[in-house]
Order: structure tokens, then C-alpha cells, then sequence
């Protein structure tokens, strides 16, 4: 399968390896991955924060950079730009767009996934043959959860994980308060909501606190470090990309 990786802003700016993991767990298992080159921000935040014509370019440049039928489907690391992609973009073109635009987001929201349920649902593999020695806990994001809907995908993807001790993160569904533009419009609100995150976090005394969304990681793993619990946050993708001849080494021990 020849499949078009889409690296998301905040992959491309402030969690690479996020993305560089995507695409050696998904040519590990067989397929051919491409990045087309003109890709740029998929318009989600412009729309979360109510601007839904401003991002018509962006929804554009996504169909024409990922439209091409020899991509057989889209993967990104992100439920919430998978959310976006699937959800926004036709909200976007049906209101501001041309028939273009609209035929070229309807060929795209078909074929766009989100990586767990990519692996689950079209792949078929649980699997993935990965290594990964820590305890680790796992939190759903509110746009896999509640848009993408891909329930416990994720979850079987890390219980087939060779030696992970996967430890049942306690009210595992609620937000962490991060919400993009809503961390810094409702600062106070979403401190009280990491809060109550990091405490059930601390619970699981994990190695580890792992998500599809690097987004809900950074605001995570931020509240984390500043009072040194000793758990780091890890996308999911590094966590099932690490294998035994090429296991995750946390930064510290590199450097």
C-alpha cells in the first residue's frame, strides 16, 4: 500500500520523532510511505477558533498534496487533524468552498486515518511487533475519543507490545485540559483539569504516559516535568516503532 504521511505542525515544529516513528513502524510492516512535500497545517486550529473561512487555502493545499490516486490512504499521528481532516474540512468547503474543493475534500476524508485505527481497522494487525520495556499508561484524547470514535484501538495496539507493563490509567477519559487555543483562553480551567490528570497519572506510578496526540502530550508531559514526577510522555507511534534490535532509548541516556 502506498501511503501519504502527513506530519501535522506540531510534528513538524516540536515532535519529529513522532513522525519519523510513523513512517518506520509503517515501512517496517510493508508499505510504501511518501511525504508529499507541499503540505502544510491542516486548518484545525483556525476552525476550533471559530475562523472557518480564513483556513480555505490550507483545506485546499491538504486535497491537492494528499488527493493523488496513487496514495491509497492518509495516516497522520493525530486524532485531532485526522478529526479535522474527516470532520472540518467539509464543514469548510461546503460553506466558503468551490465544487472543486468540495469533490477534492470528499476523495481525501475517505481515505484519511488516524495511525491506531489505520493499523486496526484497515490493516487488520494488532501486532506490530514491537518492543518496549516500561510501564506504561495510556491517555485518549478528546478527538480520537469523541470524534474519530477509535474507542480501544490503541489499547490493543500496546497490549500486543512485547515486555510492556500497561497499567490501566484511572478516569482515562477525561480531558487534560489542553484544547488548543482553550489552554490559553481559559488558562485557570485548564490547569485545574491538568491537575486532576497529573494526580491519576501519578497513580499508575507509570514509566511512561503515552497518547495519540502529540498536542495533549506537550500540555501533558509540561505539567509533568515541572513537578519532576519522573514520568515522561511518548507518542504512541515511538512506543510501537521500538523494537528489540532497535529499542526506545529515552533522550537523557543519549546525550
Amino acid at each position: 500500500m502506498r501511503i501519504g504521511l502527513f506530519a501535522t505542525c506540531l510534528g513538524d515544529t516540536l515532535f519529529p520523532e513522532a513522525v519519523k516513528s510513523t513512517a518506520v513502524l509503517l515501512a517496517r510492516l510493508g508499505h510504501d510511505v511518501v511525504f508529499p512535500p507541499g503540505q502544510t497545517c491542516c486548518g484545525q486550529m483556525h476552525v476550533n477558533t471559530g475562523y472557518q473561512r480564513e483556513p480555505v487555502p490550507l483545506v485546499r493545499n491538504f486535497a491537492d498534496q494528499f488527493g493523488d490516486a496513487s496514495i491509497d490512504a492518509v495516516v497522520m499521528p493525530s486524532g485531532s487533524c485526522a478529526g479535522s481532516v474527516r470532520h472540518q474540512h467539509e464543514i469548510v468547503a461546503e460553506r466558503y468552498g468551490d465544487a472543486a474543493l468540495r469533490a477534492g475534500v470528499a476523495i481525501v476524508k475517505a481515505k484519511t486515518y488516524e495511525l491506531s485505527e489505520f493499523l486496526v481497522d484497515v490493516l487488520d494487525v494488532d501486532d506490530v511487533g514491537a518492543y518496549f520495556p516500561h510501564r506504561v499508561t495510556y491517555h485518549p484524547t478528546c478527538h480520537s475519543l469523541r470524534m474519530l470514535h477509535v474507542g480501544d484501538k490503541p489499547l490493543k495496539l500496546l497490549r500486543a507490545v512485547d515486555s510492556i507493563d500497561l497499567v490501566e490509567l484511572p478516569e482515562a477519559d477525561s480531558c487534560c485540559g489542553f484544547g488548543g487555543t482553550f489552554a490559553v483562553k481559559n488558562a485557570e480551567t485548564s490547569t485545574a483539569m491538568l491537575q486532576d490528570k497529573m494526580r491519576n497519572i501519578a497513580t499508575t506510578k507509570a514509566d511512561v504516559c503515552t497518547a495519540g496526540d502529540s498536542s495533549c502530550l506537550m500540555h501533558i508531559g509540561g505539567g509533568l516535568s515541572r513537578i519532576r514526577s519522573g514520568t515522561r510522555t511518548l507518542h504512541l507511534a515511538q512506543i510501537l516503532s521500538a523494537t528489540r534490535t532497535s529499542p526506545y532509548v529515552p533522550t537523557e541516556a543519549v546525550r
